[in-house]
């Protein structure tokens, strides 16, 4: 099967990537904006008559689409996880290869959600941010257009190669720091969100399922177990070897602060991660990862703890 890959250069797309090259009976053919694409293209600004005559040439089997923006204004949001989707979309309508769209979408379309509770497939989407409004854009461009196509909903991915502006990238960068200093206590801000935290590589594994199976509609990907930011926080410190005292401020809502946490200095203590959270989803979020299970026959695998120690063997060799 030749597998069109499209964002291989992402956090999501370049394990997406290695589990594809894994496979014996996968040709994968990569298209992106970088020069190490096989193809370069851009959906944001490309035409769909153009990737259209790709799509003929190529002829794959499946297209997976793992590109797209999480920082940004709504505008660039919106030309990168929209717009592309709406290119991508209409490319394999007007095409003749007939290819299955594997779309991987993201946790933040389901917006806020009552402390306690799984999300499931079926609850009303109401994001809370540009970024999740843009996805579940793209998500109903899918869904409508009659293609065979799927979307995984992933919810919070981490492990390596986790972004260092993310939460859990800059509170790595935060403990770095102050072990490099010897300072004895780390003062972070913003702990108290609770996160549906998923190893990359899991979602890589429902990325290649999900391309294999007949499934369509949405599906969620996730651990199916919230986390709080706070014990992720102890976690990091384990592995890292941080014997130093962690302490939570109080973040009371406001405008958006800088970095997660810094060591402790004589002329500002401390820096608080942004409040609220970035996602746009509140204060809870976690998963119903049922429909994964009984439709792609697909379970997480990677420990939390697992994800963490590679995010922080990363940091520790940052210079």
């Amino acid at each position: 099967m030749r597998i069109l890959l499209i964002g291989a250069n992402g956090f999501i797309g370049r394990f997406v990537a290695d589990r594809l090259l894994a496979d014996p009976a996968v040709q994968l053919t990569a298209l992106g904006r970088g020069d190490d694409a096989d193809v370069r293209f851009d959906l944001a600004t490309g035409s769909p008559g153009a990737l259209t005559r790709f799509l003929d040439a190529v002829h794959p089997g499946v297209v997976v689409n793992c590109a797209g923006a999480t920082r940004g204004g709504a505008r660039e949001l919106t030309r990168h996880n929209t717009v592309a989707v709406a290119t991508v979309c209409e490319a394999l309508r007007r095409s003749g290869c007939g290819a299955r769209l594997v779309q991987v979408g993201c946790g933040a379309e389901y917006g806020p959600s009552q402390p306690g509770s799984s999300t499931a497939e079926d609850a009303v989407p109401r994001p809370g941010g540009p970024y999740g409004v843009s996805k579940l854009a793209a998500t109903e461009l899918v869904l409508g257009s009659g293609l065979d196509a799927v979307v995984l909903r992933v919810f919070s991915p981490a492990g390596p190669g986790t972004p260092a502006g993310s939460p859990l990238g800059r509170l790595a960068e935060a403990m770095r720091r102050a072990m490099q200093s010897g300072d004895g206590e780390l003062k972070l801000g913003g702990l108290g969100v609770q996160r549906d935290f998923i190893d990359v590589r899991d979602v890589a594994r429902a990325v290649h399922a999900a391309s294999l199976s007949a499934a369509q509609g949405v599906i969620n990907i996730g651990s199916g177990r919230a986390v709080r930011l706070r014990d992720a926080a102890a976690v990091l410190a384990r592995v890292a070897g941080y014997g130093g005292a962690l302490h939570e401020l109080d973040v009371p809502p406001g405008p958006l602060r800088g970095a997660i946490g810094h060591p402790r200095s004589d002329s500002d203590h401390t820096i608080p991660m942004a409040y609220p959270y970035p996602d746009g989803c509140g204060s809870w979020q976690q998963a119903d990862v049922r429909t994964a299970r009984d439709r792609l026959g697909w379970r997480p695998r990677i420990a939390l703890e697992e994800s963490l120690a590679d995010i922080w063997m990363e940091a520790a060799c940052r210079i």
